[in-house]
């Protein structure tokens, strides 16, 4: 195995990221790894006791184990805790959610790491808008569920198992058009699959249609907290950023992703370091992303929860191309 950065396969600056690399990363982040052995560790346990303790407190349990797991391959996809890839995605591999092959995540969030291209309805896979003619092909059952998931209330709801339906539907077109890697991408992640549903189904006893919609749905809704006000379609790159300040609650559950404009700035910095730099950062982060600061995630809540974070329609249609 010889060290890589993941950054250089999309972003311009990848020079300025290796740099910034060098710079931050030791040889094998221990915080990183710890969090990698509550995942795994708590997952087994809190799975295991199923049938010892009630529903009501493994299931909740184990979504924010799921959730934790996703925040963790999110840093694993920045190229983190190692230098060296093949062991990175050991560690991120094991599909807990099941619904999600890792492969297809890392390739889409480092395209969405294309700041220039932030919001855009087609370039950006994590936008939420739609372009006009993409909005007005959708049918007004669809439009409607659009509409409640730009409230924090239907986001959470019906957002997962939307966001799950959308994804399939789109890999499973991918998978018929024979787009390059796709195939082997996901007989690698139904591979992987298997251990967790024996795990599930077989040594704790738990059927995995339980598993899958009182565990993987309820963590992946979680997530979607997190990233439900992440961005807003303006004309500054930096604008479309957003920071959620004072979780400390769910800040460590995400590690740290919620100071995301600092986070999209210099992507290679590990969770831990965040923090602090963010206390640094700050009053330039915030006069850079125009105010848009959250003070937690109650903030976002009070704002949203019933009301809409914004209009599905991106406003200028596309995110327009820069000259240069």
């Amino acid at each position: 195995m010889t060290p890589v950065d993941e950054l250089a396969v999309t972003t311009p600056d990848a020079s300025a990221a290796l740099a910034a690399r060098a710079e931050c990363q030791a040889s094998v982040e221990m915080p990183t790894l710890g969090v990698a052995l509550l995942v795994y560790g708590g997952w087994l346990a809190v799975t295991l006791a199923y049938g010892r303790w009630p529903l009501i407190i493994v299931a909740p349990l184990a979504a924010v184990l799921v959730t934790l797991h996703g925040s963790l391959q999110h840093e694993i996809v920045h190229g983190h805790p190692t230098r060296w890839r093949g062991i990175n995605r050991l560690l991120a591999i094991v599909p807990l959610s099941l619904y999600l092959p890792y492969e297809r995540y890392r390739v889409s969030h480092l395209i969405h790491h294309n700041d220039e291209r932030l919001t855009d309805p087609l370039d950006d896979p994590e936008s939420y808008y739609f372009t006009p003619e993409d909005w007005a092909r959708l049918s007004p059952l669809t439009r409607l569920a659009v509409r409640l998931q730009q409230t924090l209330a239907g986001r959470v709801t019906i957002g997962a198992l939307w966001a799950i339906g959308r994804f399939w539907h789109q890999e499973w077109r991918a998978i018929l058009r024979n787009d390059e890697g796709v195939r082997a991408t996901w007989l690698e992640h139904l591979a992987w699959c298997i251990p967790v549903i024996l795990w599930v189904k077989v040594v704790c006893g738990m059927p995995v249609s339980l598993y899958f919609f009182a565990v993987a749905v309820p963590g992946t809704s979680l997530t979607l907290i997190r990233s439900f006000a992440e961005h807003r379609a303006r004309p500054e790159v930096r604008q479309r950023i957003a920071i959620v300040e004072g979780s400390w609650i769910l800040g460590p559950l995400y590690l740290f992703n919620n100071l995301h404009a600092l986070h999209h700035e210099v992507p290679s910095v590990p969770w831990y370091q965040l923090p602090g730099r963010y206390r640094v950062e700050r009053a330039r982060l915030v006069v850079e992303n125009g105010g848009l600061v959250y003070r937690t995630y109650f903030d976002v809540a009070r704002r949203y929860l019933f009301r809409a974070h914004d209009e599905p329609q991106h406003p200028s249609g596309r995110v327009p191309v820069r000259a240069g």
